[in-house]
């Protein structure tokens, strides 16, 4: 009896591929301006209304065309998000990335270890929003992360394509790294497991909230201990 291997899990080959088509599209977006154009045209746009995303998208869906629309949608979305960043914030192409592979290939691209089941949440990113950061000049208000991170997570899948766009563009233009792999593993996912991916967008925000404030307060204690203050 043969063994399974790690890259037969399902969850493991469907975090390839994901991987692979965002990385792909972000390469698409750098290299290529009429193409990128033509992704940015789907941003907020239903699937029945993006003819000139259909011949990059198209080849990544399954060719048995089982995927229901919800997942196409994500696809479709992602994309679109991806290339209405401006052009400067994509990365520089290197030995591992300079040649994205052909969809048919996508789950064969080189992955962290099985054990990273989950990339980097969006809560997180909101929690990195907030944390100011070397090289940034502007960051976001906890109230405004609070109140946009809640607002997501309340959404069905329609009504969080429509708040989507302009909370990842606001994060974008902060200079917040997303991890588009990761966010369009989510919203393929939102049908059907919305409450528990809203849990970890939560719970990831908080949790990143509180180690920040914890460090903080630690520096800030240990500034007073290395220099007390006269008479003190």
């Amino acid at each position: 009896m043969t063994t399974p291997t790690a890259t037969d899990d399902p969850t493991t080959l469907r975090r390839h591929r994901v991987i692979a088509y965002t990385r792909w599209i972000e390469e698409l977006c750098r290299d290529d301006p009429g193409a990128r154009t033509a992704l940015r045209s789907g941003l907020r746009r239903s699937l029945n209304d993006v003819p000139r995303m259909h011949r990059f998208i198209a080849p990544w869906l399954p060719q048995d065309r089982t995927a229901p629309e919800t997942e196409q949608h994500a696809y479709y979305a992602v994309a679109a998000m991806i290339a209405a960043q401006p052009r400067s914030t994509y990365a520089t192409p290197d030995s591992d990335t300079a040649h994205p592979p052909a969809p048919d290939n996508a789950p064969r691209t080189p992955e962290p270890t099985p054990a990273a089941r989950y990339g980097t949440s969006l809560g997180l990113a909101f929690a990195h929003a907030v944390t100011e950061s070397p090289g940034r000049e502007r960051e976001m208000r906890e109230s405004t992360a609070e109140s946009r991170l809640n607002l997501l997570t309340r959404q069905s899948v329609n009504g969080l394509h429509r708040h989507l766009p302009a909370a990842v563009g606001y994060l974008r233009d902060l200079n917040v790294p997303v991890d588009w792999a990761q966010l369009l593993a989510d919203l393929i996912a939102w049908p059907a497991h919305r409450g528990r991916i809203s849990r970890r967008w939560l719970q990831d925000y908080y949790r990143q909230r509180t180690q920040t404030l914890h460090e903080k307060a630690d520096h800030a204690d240990q500034h007073e201990a290395d220099n007390p203050r006269p008479g003190a």
